[in-house]
């Protein structure tokens, strides 16, 4: 059968190359042609784009590249024609793929989304097209079945979650891959000289270590409002090491200014899981890093801080009661969210006091973080079984 999966970002490569091993060992004489990256070109598929070539983030940037946005979609559209595949895999990356949907639906080809877009949170108008065009929808949200079936009459398939398996293999000592697996070269910065690169063995982030792994997520604008209140901590905990996980396409340089007033923070470039592996506790920018953190069994603090007028927009148009994956798939506070004027030093150094030294709030962390995992686990993993259901479709 053939195969033709799309992705835009480094999320969907990781998770597409997983998808694609599984169609491979279902499938032995599988023809996958991809819109990807590293990973799924090395997993056995045929790259025609790299992700890198497609990530425009921000409303300036995606007017200033619409021609190249344009071109792009218009030269997809031409090689699925000229490929004439079983199915077309979308994998997130809605603002393109949802429009492949459309095309792709009209020209008769059969439509399967693995990973669905956050419908649920905003832009919920796009359901009614979603319904119209995916023949076959695959989340790994618990939550996301009941919504589809609930509010709009569409009956979607859960297949869990594939951080699981991703996070499975790194704590067993199998996977390599970091969060984003964009980049495998591993170095760790320390505050006094940018340019020292230890290697990833650094007693940095031996076992005994006392770390705080501090996530201030991917985007300088957000790291520049969140990392210098999360660093602040850091003075209150002078015996525990906080060190920074820095995104990949950032480098030292824009980190040290932040970092420099600090005797006891450090980085680390392409090691988050590692650090993770390593950590007490850990300060988290709302997002996909939260339940990564939760996977790895880290107690953790959500942070959350944007503009004034950014979050007041963000309150009217986004429809949810908590801001971490955490607490919303398990529909409760089960980590503690400091959001906007909540996010202060002193009220992060007041909860990470009550995740390192209250015994009976790790206990209670732990059953839910176990809790948590089996539900995303969904009795298997989630690149096998929608690899199954895929195959099972076209067969």
């Amino acid at each position: 059968m053939k195969y033709y999966i799309i992705s835009g970002e480094a999320s969907g490569d990781l998770h597409g190359s997983n998808l694609v091993k599984q169609l491979h060992l279902l499938d032995p004489k599988a023809d996958i042609r991809c819109w990807g990256g590293d990973l799924m070109e090395q997993a056995g598929a045929t790259l025609v784009k790299h992700y890198r070539d497609l990530a425009f983030m921000g409303f300036a940037e995606v007017v200033k590249n619409l021609p190249v946005i344009l071109r792009n979609i218009s030269f997809c559209k031409q090689d699925i024609l000229n490929f004439k595949p079983d199915v077309i895999i979308l994998i997130d990356y809605p603002g393109f793929n949802l429009r492949i949907a459309d095309w792709g639906n009209k020209q008769g080809f059969k439509i399967v989304y693995y990973i669905s877009p956050q419908v649920w949170a905003w832009k919920e108008n796009r359901v009614k097209k979603m319904k119209q065009n995916i023949h076959k929808m695959l989340c790994i949200l618990p939550f996301e079945k009941d919504y589809y079936k609930n509010k709009w009459n569409w009956e979607v398939e859960y297949v869990g979650h594939p951080l699981v398996e991703v996070i499975e293999e790194k704590q067993s000592g199998v996977g390599s891959l970091e969060s984003g697996a964009v980049d495998r070269e591993s170095s760790i910065v320390s505050r006094e000289n940018n340019s020292k690169h230890q290697t990833p063995n650094s007693k940095l982030l031996t076992p005994d270590s006392k770390l705080i792994a501090l996530l201030p997520g991917s985007r300088k604008q957000e790291i520049a409002k969140k990392l210098p209140i999360m660093l602040e901590v850091a003075k209150s905990f002078s015996d525990y090491q906080f060190v920074v996980a820095q995104a990949p396409g950032l480098d030292n340089a824009f980190y040290q200014p932040f970092m420099a007033p600090y005797q006891n923070v450090s980085s680390v470039h392409n090691q988050t899981y590692d650090l993770l592996l390593k950590a007490k506790a850990a300060l988290v920018t709302s997002g996909t890093a939260t339940l990564e953190t939760a996977l790895f069994g880290v107690p953790e603090i959500v942070c959350y801080k944007g503009s004034n007028i950014s979050y007041q927009i963000a309150k009217r148009l986004i429809r949810i009661k908590f801001i971490s994956l955490v607490n919303l798939i398990m529909d409760k506070e089960v980590v503690k969210e400091l959001i906007q004027d909540e996010l202060t030093p002193a009220n992060l150094v007041k909860e990470l006091q009550v995740l390192l030294s209250d015994e009976s709030r790790k206990i209670q962390l732990q059953k839910d973080y176990t809790a948590l995992k089996e539900l995303l686990a969904a009795g298997g993993h989630a690149s096998a079984q929608a690899a199954r259901k895929i195959v099972e479709m076209i067969s």
